[in-house]
Order: structure tokens, then C-alpha cells, then sequence
């Protein structure tokens, strides 16, 4: 007997010993870095000329000088605040953030001895009223390229980037110069040129334009100050980034057709002929690439699949813009993280309609409908993005998210697209939402998301049911997008500031339901996003 009572107080002591162990190893911090799914960034560049490699190899090299200045824009000294994490998973956890605010839970911070992230970002001293940046008498103080920083005695000036970031912008412009002799394709070699210039000069316009005549470079590259996201407290600044891409000629040939179709589809906006009536420019093209690198804003948090650029409305009236597709980027989050999503959400006899084509169609003409609609107001307020400040961004986002749907539907209607059915695009379109919804509702793109999730509830597109899953109402859903459309390109075009603020405040929520649904999904241990393992190394190179 006394035996047994000793083996059994000595099994009880090793399992209490085990159980602490795992308790005091246990690192939540882990955990937040398995919210990640890694995706290695590679891609066969046999097929490019020595040269090109050659060229590939010098623009990681100033992507990596673009990370850099976001890190400062967004935070502020990386190292400072490296010094002060000693928990190796926190540190990965902050590279992915570019800070010490998860970017995918509404901007918390997870760094003990921070508050909440500054709405101004790096852009704007933190202590500056709004008051103070309205009496700042400087035409300059709104522009996408400048600082709003203090003078020797405290008052607010405004810092070109040109100046701000010298050293970091002529180091950049240096390698694209080089990058630029050994260019082989003359629209690659013009641009890498004149946005090297750009950086220099604070003149980013005749850059655009280069970029946009970029019609046969086997290589693409997207650097520079470009999206205004992180500026959350009036939308001016521009944030830095940098893409490198090698294209994808097969998948970029489908695309070639429906370019052409643009000015036709503006004039079939539903919405009245005053709010459609900027005809998009055609000089533009759309093509599919693999990306070989991710460096700064667009890297920070989640993570983009698809680019519409340029930014410059001006760019868009005159020539439209040019719509990229990151093909193995997006395949990933349909993969890894879209499929399962809506093998838990989506009801069983509609899971059928999920396709990666649908999922494809959508983010293409999303970024289509970025350079559609409305640009200018037309009630003499400027642009939309001036007239509506904080609120542009995540109205727009809204925007090209449900105009996206609406321009997938007419195209079936006219029998351009031919493979699957429209029904695949409303479905997968849906299940989207839950995907996307994951990264909170502190970014443009969450309150988008928030706020079509909402208008599809209040117009009955979709069905709740007992089993936790929701099923589509195909006819409801196809008048609330058309619905939606009108609704926003109305606010945009009479840049109606309280209606754009009404809402997003009022629509750009989280409900109770979504989050329970997310917080079912979250328990699986689902990725919520990717994250990349990226690099020369990794090409090859």
C-alpha cells in the first residue's frame, strides 16, 4: 500500500511539474505569430535575360531602403524600439507590424508601456491639435509628399520628403539609376529614371506617367511615397513601399480585352448621368504577376494581392490606370485561409460556387474600379479625396469592393466572362468579407468591409441560419450591390463630408453577429493572413 500511495504521489508530482513547465513556457506572443501563414516568395526567373536578374537583384536592394523610411513614418526609430523587446516572437511580432500595435485586432498594442497608436502616425508631431495644423499657413501642409514637424520654437513647418529623406532618397535613386543602364526594355529603363528623379524632387507626376507607357517590361517596380492608409488623421500623407514583380505572360494575356471595355461600362454605372460622367482613360493595361518582394507600407499588417495605380486622378482622366494582379499572393489566402472559412461559414449546397476564378475576377475588378466612377466633385469641393479627408479612404475601398461585383455581373451579362457563373462571384465575394474581416475594423479596407456586410444585412442578401452558416440571396444581393454603387458614387461626386462621415461611423462597425462568427472561425487556428519569407536568398539570386 505504501508503495502505491508513493507511486502515485510521484506520478501526481511529474504531471504537476509538466503541467508548469508547459504554463511557464507557453508564450502568447507565439501565438500571435501563428496568425500568420508563411509563404515563401519565389518564382522560376530562368526565363529573364542576365541582365534582367542582374536588375531584380538592385531593386530588393532599394526596396529594403523604402522599408526603412516606413518604419519611421509608421513608428518612428525601429532599433529604439527593438531594444526595448527581449522576447524574440514580440520582435517578429513587431516586424510584421512595423510597431507595437497589431494592426489586425484595431490597432491594440501588445508591447507593455504603450498607448493606443497615434492616428497621425509619424507624419505630424503627436502633440499637435487640429486647430494649430488649420492655422498653419503653408499651401504645402496637405501635400501626399511632406512632414509636419516643430521649428526651434515649437512651431509647426512643413518638411518636403526630398528634405526629410535625403540620404535615404538619393541612396535609392543611385541603384535605380544603375538598375536603369542595364534595362533592356526602354519603358523600364524611362521609368526607373524619371522615379529616380522623383525622389529627388518631390515631383512624382511625370513619373506616374512613365510608369503607366511601362507596356512590355518583363519586370516591374513600384517604389516611392504611393498610399495614404497610415495617415488615419486626415488621409494627406503618403506612405513609402516598394513591390518588385516579374510577370506572368499567360495569366496576363486574359486580361487584355476588357480595357478596352472601360469607357462603356463608366457610362453604365447605375447611378445619374452627373456621377459618371469623367470617362476613365484606356491608355492603361492589366496584367498578372508573381511578386518577388513586399517592403513597407504595403507589407504592414495584411498583406495586398492586387495594385491599381496610380493614386493621381489627373493620371486616371487622362490615361487611366494600370491594374497589376498578384497571382501567387492571392492564391495563397484563397488556399490557406478562404477555403476553410467557407467550409465552416458558407452553407453546404453553395461551397460549390467558391473558385479561385471567382475569387481572381473580383480582386481584378476591384482595382478596376478604383480608376472608375467619380473624381472630382461636382459641386466645386475639389476632389473626392479632398472633400471627404478622413472618410475617402475607406468609402473608396467600399466603393471598388462592391462596384468590383457589380462590373463582374454586367460582364457576364454581355457574355465577356464564360467560365463558371455569376453566382460564383457573389458567393465567393461573400465568404470574402469573413476573410478580410479578420484584420479588424481599424483600416480602410475593415471598415469597407464593415460596411457592405452591414448594407447586404439591412437589404436581406443574405440568410442566417440555425446552423451557423449563411446562404446568399442571389436577386437581393445583386439589387444591394447596385444599391450600394449608387448610394457612394453619389456622396463621392457631391463630396458630401457629414454623409461619407454618417456612414462609415454608422456602418463602418463590427456587429455582435460577424464577431462571434470570427471568433468561431479564430478558434480553429486558422491563419488570419500571410507573411513571407522573402529575398534574394530565397529567388536564388
Amino acid at each position: 500500500m505504501l508503495r502505491k500511495s508513493f507511486t502515485l504521489a510521484l506520478l501526481i508530482a511529474m504531471f504537476l511539474a509538466w503541467a508548469s513547465c508547459n504554463t511557464e513556457t507557453k508564450d502568447p506572443m507565439k501565438d500571435l505569430i501563428s496568425k500568420f501563414h508563411q509563404v515563401e516568395l519565389k518564382t522560376d526567373l530562368s526565363w529573364l535575360s542576365e541582365n534582367e536578374r542582374e536588375i531584380v537583384k538592385l531593386l530588393l536592394d532599394a526596396a529594403n531602403i523604402m522599408d526603412d523610411i516606413f518604419w519611421s513614418q509608421a513608428y518612428g526609430d525601429k532599433e529604439a524600439l527593438f531594444a526595448k523587446i527581449e522576447n524574440e516572437y514580440a520582435k517578429q511580432f513587431a516586424t510584421i507590424n512595423y510597431g507595437p500595435w497589431d494592426r489586425l485586432d484595431d490597432n491594440k498594442p501588445f508591447i507593455p508601456g504603450y498607448g493606443p497608436k497615434p492616428l497621425s502616425a509619424n507624419f505630424y508631431p503627436h502633440d499637435m491639435t487640429k486647430e494649430e495644423f488649420e492655422q498653419l499657413d503653408d499651401p504645402n501642409k496637405t501635400s501626399l509628399y511632406t512632414l509636419i514637424r516643430r521649428d526651434e520654437n515649437g512651431k509647426l513647418q512643413v518638411v518636403p520628403y526630398s528634405v526629410a529623406y535625403k540620404e535615404q532618397h538619393e541612396k535609392a535613386a543611385g541603384i535605380m539609376r544603375q538598375a536603369a543602364e542595364l534595362a533592356e526594355d526602354e519603358g523600364l529603363k524611362n521609368y526607373l529614371l524619371s522615379r529616380a528623379d522623383a525622389l529627388l524632387t518631390d515631383n512624382y507626376q511625370p513619373s506616374d506617367f512613365a510608369w503607366m507607357e511601362m507596356k512590355t517590361s518583363n519586370i516591374d517596380f513600384i517604389v516611392g511615397p504611393i498610399e495614404n492608409y497610415e495617415d488615419r488623421l486626415y488621409g494627406y500623407k503618403a506612405a513609402h513601399e516598394s513591390f518588385v514583380l516579374v510577370k506572368d505572360p499567360e495569366w496576363s494575356a486574359k486580361l487584355e480585352k476588357f480595357n478596352a471595355m472601360l469607357p462603356e461600362l463608366q457610362a453604365g454605372l447605375p447611378v445619374d448621368p452627373v456621377y459618371k460622367s469623367e470617362v476613365p482613360g484606356t491608355d492603361a493595361d492589366m496584367n498578372v504577376y508573381y511578386v518577388l518582394y513586399y517592403a513597407g507600407d504595403c507589407n504592414a499588417g495584411s498583406k495586398t494581392i492586387a495594385i491599381n495605380l496610380p493614386n493621381d486622378p489627373e493620371i486616371h482622366l487622362a490615361v487611366g490606370s494600370r491594374k497589376l494582379q498578384l497571382k501567387n499572393s492571392m492564391k495563397a489566402k484563397f488556399d490557406q485561409i478562404l477555403v476553410p472559412i467557407a467550409n465552416m461559414l458558407i452553407d453546404e449546397s453553395q461551397r460549390k460556387h467558391i473558385t479561385f476564378d471567382a475569387f481572381f475576377e473580383n480582386t481584378t475588378f476591384h482595382e478596376v474600379s478604383h480608376g472608375m466612377g467619380v473624381k472630382n466633385t461636382i459641386t466645386g469641393k475639389g476632389t473626392a479625396r479632398e472633400a471627404l479627408r478622413e472618410y475617402y479612404s475607406a468609402l473608396e475601398e467600399a466603393k471598388a469592393d462592391i462596384m468590383g461585383l457589380y462590373l463582374v455581373t454586367k460582364l457576364y451579362e454581355m457574355g465577356e466572362i464564360t467560365s463558371g457563373e455569376v453566382m460564383d462571384n457573389y458567393v465567393t465575394f461573400f465568404a470574402g468579407i469573413f476573410r478580410s474581416s479578420r484584420f479588424g475594423a481599424a483600416s480602410a479596407h475593415g471598415k469597407a468591409n464593415m460596411l457592405n456586410m452591414k448594407f447586404f444585412e439591412d437589404n436581406s442578401a443574405f440568410v442566417y441560419q440555425d446552423n451557423g452558416t449563411y446562404r446568399v440571396n442571389f436577386e437581393e444581393m445583386k439589387a444591394s450591390v447596385i444599391a450600394q454603387v449608387e448610394k457612394i458614387l453619389t456622396i463621392q461626386g457631391d463630396g458630401d463630408y457629414e454623409a461619407a462621415k454618417k456612414l462609415v461611423d454608422n456602418y463602418g462597425v463590427m456587429t455582435e453577429q460577424l464577431r462571434n462568427d470570427l471568433d468561431r472561425v479564430n478558434a480553429t487556428g486558422l491563419p488570419v493572413d500571410i507573411v513571407f519569407k522573402m529575398g534574394k536568398d530565397v529567388l536564388g539570386l
